[in-house]
């Protein structure tokens, strides 16, 4: 009999997998009509980025407010963590208390605003992959003018720069082509095949640090999205990384897909960024 509802127990488990894997996606929108970035646009972008930066930047307290509004400074270098927000751009409020609390451990950070395009696309999900690989353009398209503008600061430490995103923002993380970062911090994104892309085309340096924080049961990226488009997907990032020796991956119990400030973030966050940039 113990036999026999192990087994009726296993048939109803995959039916309901099945169920999952099969539920019908919901309606997604988009609104707006703006594309891809102008030269004025990006500039805004950096202009309105907001800006957190350590006491030791300032050479006194700690600065929060937007890039184009830094006061005159005395500090010295630090490093810089270049940071792409989700599809709720900057007002989210989880990433300004997340740069709060990175200045408070001696570290800069430096947020563009996408939204400095007028009329820029917004959505729900899920949308057609052409339509996320142009928002994935876009977002790409903001990581340069940031890196200039921060080579023309005086409190950039720019062999200490860090590429990190969330959600949206993670994607252009992990497909970033450049040299010039350090090492990458990637939330709520699992590098994979799935309804968000067409193809993950990550572009890991596999001598470089990387750090993956993400739900265990992320509600966009992991299985319990039952239109995910990827039953066999991990939901993480792991398999992206596979023999980077200087990779991490955290999954986070029952977090919701904006997990920056979980405590178990910002652990695993404060132990990748000291062993990186200790001095």
């Amino acid at each position: 009999m113990t036999y026999l509802k192990a087994f009726f127990a296993l048939i109803l488990a995959a039916s309901l997998a099945n169920a999952i894997a099969q539920t019908p996606p919901p309606a997604g929108s988009l609104k707006g009509d703006a594309w891809v970035h102008s030269s004025d646009s990006l500039a805004a972008a950096v202009q309105q980025a907001d800006v957190c930066l350590p006491a030791l930047a300032t050479g006194g307290s700690v600065y929060c407010g937007k890039f184009k509004a830094i006061p005159a400074l005395s500090g010295a270098k630090v490093p810089v963590i270049l940071f792409l927000h989700g599809s709720s751009g900057l007002k989210l409020k989880a990433i300004g208390e997340w740069q709060q609390w990175l200045a408070g451990l001696g570290y800069a950070t430096v947020a563009p605003d996408s939204f400095a395009l007028e009329g820029r696309v917004t959505y729900a999900s899920p949308i057609d992959k052409d339509a996320y690989e142009r928002i994935h353009a876009l977002r790409a398209s903001e990581i340069a003018p940031v890196v200039a503008a921060l080579r023309n600061s005086s409190w950039a430490d720019m062999g200490r720069l860090i590429l990190a995103g969330t959600s949206e923002g993670a994607v252009p993380v992990a497909r970033h082509a450049g040299g010039e970062f350090a090492a990458r911090m990637l939330y709520a994104w699992s590098c994979e095949l799935n309804y968000f892309v067409k193809e993950p085309r990550n572009a890991f340096e596999p001598d470089k640090p990387v750090l993956n924080v993400i739900s265990a049961t992320d509600p966009f990226f992991s299985r319990s999205n039952g239109w995910l488009g990827n039953p066999s997907a991990d939901g993480h990032c792991a398999g992206a990384l596979k023999g980077n020796a200087r990779a991490s991956v955290l999954l986070v119990p029952n977090a919701p897909h904006t997990l920056l400030n979980l405590p178990a973030a910002r652990s695993a966050t404060a132990g990748f960024l000291n062993l990186l940039t200790r001095p």
